[in-house]
């Protein structure tokens, strides 16, 4: 359970953007993955640049997950919720196997070493006229999409998505 009187202004904020992630992440019937790699985009080869987050992959045990990323702050048998330094929420969802299926992580104000477009998808995307950017690749072969999402404003938030392809 979760008491939203518990987290600061701006995670209450983000509390409607989370949950459309959320909602996003059930309709498309997929698990995610996240790391940085070598960039190897080269024409129907592509590869995701994102595989991990702090050591945890799609696949990898749930107990494993917890043991690599810590406590999480609200925890459950579905998904995993975790915040890293007032900046950065992690959200690491887990299948009926508990492994895990899906990594989403929220780079907000004050984050440091946030990714850009380019070293997660290997390419910029285009800014709209409010500063914000959406831009999602698919890699077939590798069985992955990612997507890079920074909303508007002055103090934007950057979600990288990275999802397996389900066929």
């Amino acid at each position: 359970m979760v008491f939203p009187n518990l987290f600061s202004t701006r995670i209450k904020q983000l509390t409607p953007f989370v949950v459309g992630t959320i909602a996003l992440l059930t309709i498309m019937p997929a698990t995610l993955r996240a790391q940085r790699v070598r960039n190897t985009n080269s024409g129907d080869d592509n590869q995701p640049s994102f595989t991990e987050f702090k050591g945890v992959r799609i696949g990898t045990p749930a107990e494993e997950a917890r043991k690599k990323l810590g406590n999480p702050r609200d925890k459950s048998d579905e998904q995993d919720f975790y915040i890293f330094n007032d900046t950065q929420a992690v959200q690491i969802y887990y299948d009926k196997g508990k492994m895990v299926s899906a990594i989403s992580i929220d780079y907000m104000e004050g984050a440091s070493a946030v990714p850009s477009c380019k070293e997660v998808l290997g390419t910029e995307a285009e800014r709209k006229d409010d500063g914000s950017v959406y831009k999602m690749m698919r890699y077939p072969k590798a069985g992955y999409w990612v997507s890079y999402s920074r909303t508007a404003g002055n103090s934007p938030t950057i979600t990288i998505t990275i999802q397996k392809i389900v066929h």
